[in-house]
């Protein structure tokens, strides 16, 4: 009845942060590439986990 107390499920949630990552990856392309890799890496781990939610 009340949506506004449904939480999201744990896939739409880690999309949500892979996609601000890759936004941050972006940004930092071309001032400092040290920081990008890592936000690169952070990125891959979290699609990691949600193909390992989606294979379930």
């Amino acid at each position: 009845m009340f949506s506004l107390f449904k939480t999201k499920p744990e896939a739409e949630k880690l999309q949500k942060k892979y996609e601000l990552l890759m936004q941050e990856w972006h940004s930092l392309l071309n001032v400092n590439r040290k920081k990008s890799d890592q936000k690169f890496a952070e990125a891959q781990e979290i699609l990691n986990k949600i193909d390992s939610l989606n294979s379930n």
